[in-house]
This record gives structure tokens, sequence and C-alpha cells, in this order.
């Protein structure tokens, strides 16, 4: 199956990213909004991303003015939809909307046409589940800033067509993306939950007052996340040894925190409308820390590592 045009459905953080990606494999693209400000939005997205690439020589001008000339903007979202052959929604995290999305969309695209969610943690199972064809509706999870990060997750629903992931996980592959697939569609797919296992620990830690938030991310930034790029925590077990390993978790693994649901720090921060960079407090005081410089930072670092690859 050969991908030539696709349509993606949502303009904001993630939508002309994951676009900017199909571009890149050679396809048409549609980047699709209910309205022209946030179409002009979406396409303002794409361009800055794409600037990006090339200031950082990640992408030559030659190859990104081939790039734009494949991208265009449009309110009329099902009407590209229904000439595409690969269609990724990008919306609110809302299971109903998606639920409403896929239903329309299986009844106005092509019988041969791939529909995907670029949902974060939803299952693709219940998002599948009153579509009279299923089989052809994936998760496909770009990782944000979708236009750097490498990893995408492919994950079919229970009624998906398993042979249909492995092709759209060989596209992916093939522009440079390092997707994972799935084998059971779970919450939270691979990486969140990988990712909220140790974001609950860290907040545990500093709501149990053992160390501050400051703390965590230091040993966070300068401890398993500087090796992580090139060292995975299953090869880090192996390396070490799985004797000592699991020594280490007999003793270690009842002390962790299992609280079932959000922990009462985060509730709490919630409830005073301490939301994080949003309303200006988080674990954080944003009103004396930048969070544009941070962004700067994550993204510049992202961009070392994918140049180093390159070399490589």
């Amino acid at each position: 199956m050969s991908f030539k045009r696709a349509t993606i459905i949502g303009t904001g953080m993630m939508g002309p990213g994951i676009g900017l990606t199909y571009a890149r494999a050679g396809m048409e693209v549609a980047i699709t909004g209910r309205t022209p400000e946030s179409v002009e939005r979406g396409m303002n997205g794409f361009q800055a991303n794409l600037k990006t690439l090339v200031e950082n020589e990640l992408l030559s001008e030659a190859e990104a003015e081939s790039i734009r000339s494949r991208v265009r903007g449009s309110t009329d979202i099902f009407g590209e939809a229904a000439q595409s052959d690969l269609v990724t929604e990008s919306i609110a995290e809302d299971l109903k909307l998606k639920q409403e999305y896929f239903r329309k969309l299986d009844e106005v695209c092509s019988a041969t046409a791939v529909l995907t969610s670029n949902t974060s943690g939803l299952r693709m199972t219940d998002i599948q589940a009153d579509m009279k064809h299923p089989e052809r509706a994936l998760t496909t999870h770009f990782w944000n800033p979708p236009y750097l990060m490498p990893l995408v997750e492919v994950i079919p629903g229970e009624k998906s067509d398993f042979a249909l992931a492995q092709k759209v996980y060989d596209l992916l592959k093939s522009v440079g993306k390092a997707p994972v697939l799935l084998r059971k569609d779970v919450l939270g797919q691979l990486g969140n939950r990988l990712l909220h296992a140790l974001s609950r620990e860290a907040a545990y830690m500093v709501q149990e007052g053992i160390c501050s938030a400051e703390d965590i991310d230091t040993a966070i930034k300068n401890g398993p996340g500087l090796r992580y790029p090139a060292y995975g925590a299953l090869e880090h077990s192996d390396m070490v040894g799985l004797d000592l390993f699991t020594a280490i978790q007999t003793y270690l693994a009842p002390d962790l925190c299992n609280y079932p649901g959000a922990l009462p720090i985060l509730q709490e921060k919630v409830r005073n409308n301490n939301l994080g960079v949003k309303t200006g407090k988080g674990f954080y005081d944003w009103s004396v820390k930048d969070a544009a410089e941070v962004r700067r930072v994550r993204d510049q670092w992202i961009i070392w590592t994918l140049k180093a690859r390159q070399q490589k």
C-alpha cells in the first residue's frame, strides 16, 4: 500500500508537525481546521517548524521548498479526508468527540483509506467502537514536538487490521521516525505509561517532603535522563545484571508509590488553580521561571541529539 495524500485534522501544537512529517514522506498534505483563523494558525505553525529544521541544518532549503509545495490549509475537513488515503485526527482528548469524527470519517472516506488518531492516552478500541469498518482505524501517537521527536507509537485497536498497522509503521520508519508497534491496546500506550510512572513517583517524593521539585528535575536531567537517548531502561537492567536488578526491586518496589489515582498534591494544586505555566504556578513559580526558555533549551537539546545521530 502506497500513501499519496494525507489529511490532518487539527491545527494546534501537533497537527502542523504531523503534516510536515507526511510531506517529508512525499505525500500531498492538507492541514485542516474548522475556521480560517485556525487554519492560518496551523499553516503558520507548519512554516515555523520547517524554518527551525532548515536553520538547524536538519533539512536543506531545497528540501524545505519541496515539502512546502506539498502542504496546504483547508477548512473543508471531511471533503479533504474523502480524497485522502491517510487521515490523522489530532483534536482534543475527548472520547465522545473523537468517536463522532471517526464515525463521520468512516462514512465519507474511501474504503481503502487508513484512519488514525494522535490520541496520547485513549484506547483506539474505544474510539473505533461505533465504526462500520473499524479494521482501518489505528492510533499513531506522535510525541511533542512532532516535527522533532522521533518517537511515534502505532497502536491497533482490538478490531484493527494489524497488517495496516505494520504498513503505517513502515511509512513512519521510511521518513526517519523511530516508531514502535504495540501488540495490545492499553490506556496510556507505551511512552505515557512510562512517563506517568516516573512522574507519579516524582510528585510523591515532593508530596512526602523527601526532596524539592528542583532536586527531582536535577536528578532526572543529570542522571538517567542524560543517558536515556543512547541507553534504554531494559538495556540498563541487562547491563547491571538481572540478579542485582531483582534484588533491588525485592526491597524497593513495595516502598514505591502505588496510589490509585491522581496524588493528593496534584488534586490540591488543581483545586487552587495552580495548573502550571498556564496559570503561573504549579510545582514551580512561573512568574520567575521562563517557560519559553525552557522550551527553547528542550528543543535545542533534541536538535543536538538528532544531529549527533545523523553524524553517527
